[in-house]
């Protein structure tokens, strides 16, 4: 069980605690009263009024997950504990999807025919992040040392209420369709919803709805950078580095050079590029040749073509750095990802359904707690972001970064939704974002994009001219070109 709301606040910092002494659970931050709310459909109200009712389980899922905060393909009591409330709200789950523990898929039908609406849910968290729920660095009394630091546990929380409130609308005002809630685990790693579209299980989806934390609210208007993950392994010969280091081959040698022989390709690639690696291995001791060491790339590019042509280059100048050094090596693609596609019939119906419902209403308490935190990182003192941000009229630039939701992007209409979560500027995948997300305030984050998506979710369902709109708008993006996954089909997911 989490901590109670007194128990969370404890240890909050003198000039905080003013604000937020209290017994019961916080409320979440009210939206435009659901019976106030004029020129929304009957059928987008019955989802709404579900959400009403929902907050409390919402705000529940998100603490919850916050406290499990269980890294990529180890989320096992977080996909089982969303699981096992959709199947209690009669939706049928099947588990272990796609060769993956964690993934999951929740069913429900309604009528005959109809659209099947996909909502997408991640709950994975971020190694080394974890923080108390606190404006400073402070670990976790419990000993849990990673964190939410992306808000996934908000993530999840949000998404699985977007779906049940969408299946109580279609039970309430009798909508014909579908929608499947698929539990994708280890977006963090860019792997679960690759290996999940590798299987199939986004097949036959109308359009996907999907949602972000972030420190600003807007519908998302920027494309992401496609990427391969990989990892290449050198093998040599040990020997003693002093007494007869010419019987070694040094696999450290190896890395060095590869990585010598990237950085030198910078200066010949496009502006729009990344290239970056770690060294996991790199030996044990200085007195022994390293048989074994390990390099860890990403490259990215705006372009997938571009990122094919570069993950080909590397691979020429890992092949040279063995042949120089005598030794052997074998590459591993753990995944890659396109550039994510946007919908541009579905970010205008997704912006309406967010003006009507607006930003997070954060309390007093929770701005106060934000700017803190920024005094302590030495930005700019604003608080949160409750703003909603206009929707451009056209694509703004992309966004460094890559997300495996890409990949459902480009098999069905996709749209996604960013809602402030956490204080204006703070660094992400971070203590201070782990820090945020797991206060109860930050759950009214949840709360908006359930209600955003679930009104859009209907939209789907009952307006086949947006569908259609959707769909020729994704065709037009795609030119008709068949998803080709950037990984072998047959390859199995990197279960730990």
């Amino acid at each position: 069980m989490h901590r109670t709301s007194l128990t969370r606040t404890a240890a909050f910092p003198a000039v905080v605690a003013a604000f937020v002494f209290f017994t019961a659970p916080v409320p979440l931050a009210s939206q435009t009263p659901t019976a106030l709310m004029r020129g929304v459909s009957a059928e987008k109200i019955a989802a709404l009024e579900a959400l009403d009712d929902l907050a409390d389980e919402i705000r529940e899922m998100s603490m919850t997950l916050w406290e499990y905060s269980e890294i990529a393909l180890l989320e096992h009591r977080s996909a089982e504990y969303l699981a096992g409330l959709l199947a209690a709200e009669g939706f049928e789950v099947e588990t272990g999807v796609a060769g993956m523990p964690t993934a999951f898929t929740a069913t429900f039908s309604h009528g005959s025919g109809g659209p099947v609406l996909g909502v997408l849910a991640e709950y994975d968290a971020l190694p080394g992040v974890g923080n108390e729920p606190v404006p400073h660095r402070q670990s976790r009394a419990d000993g849990v040392t990673s964190g939410q630091g992306c808000g996934h546990n908000l993530f999840g929380a949000g998404s699985v209420g977007a779906a049940i409130a969408i299946k109580r609308a279609m039970v309430d005002r009798d909508i014909a369709g579908e929608v499947r809630l698929f539990g994708t685990p280890a977006e963090e790693t860019v792997v679960g919803k690759v290996y999940m579209a590798n299987a199939g299980v986004f097949d036959g989806v109308d359009a996907t709805l999907v949602w972000h934390p972030m420190t600003e609210t807007r519908v998302t208007n920027a494309s992401t950078q496609a990427m391969n993950n990989f990892t290449v392994e050198f093998r040599g010969q040990a020997a003693h580095s002093a007494a007869d280091p010419w019987n070694g081959r040094s696999a450290l040698d190896a890395a060095e050079m590869m990585n010598y022989g990237a950085n030198l390709m910078r200066e010949h690639v496009y502006p729009s590029t990344r290239i970056h690696y770690v060294m996991p291995n790199a030996g044990e001791a200085p007195n022994v040749v390293p048989e074994y060491a390990k390099v860890w790339y990403y490259v990215r590019d705006t372009l997938r073509a571009n990122v094919d042509e570069y993950y080909e280059w590397l691979l020429d100048i890992a092949d040279a750095a063995a042949q120089a050094t005598r030794t052997e090596h074998e590459v591993s693609l753990i995944t890659g990802v396109h550039a994510l596609l946007l919908n541009r019939p579905l970010q205008e119906a997704m912006q309406a359904n967010l003006e009507a419902v607006g930003g997070p209403r954060f309390p007093d308490a929770f701005q106060a707690w934000g700017r803190e935190m920024q005094a302590g990182l030495d930005i700019e003192q604003v608080g949160l972001d409750i703003d909603v941000q206009p929707l451009a009229a056209r694509p703004t630039p992309a966004q460094g970064g890559s997300t495996d939701v890409a990949e459902v992007s480009w098999l069905t209409p996709t749209v996604q939704l960013e809602v402030t979560s956490a204080p204006k500027g703070v660094p992400w995948h971070s203590w201070a974002t782990s820090a945020s997300h797991g206060t109860e305030w930050a759950a009214a984050a949840a709360d908006v994009a359930a209600r955003v998506m679930a009104m859009t979710g209907v939209d789907l369902l009952t307006d086949p001219d947006l569908l259609a709109a959707a769909k020729g708008a994704h065709g037009r993006s795609t030119a008709g070109r068949p998803w080709q996954s950037p990984i072998p089909r047959d390859q199995k997911p990197p279960i730990p």
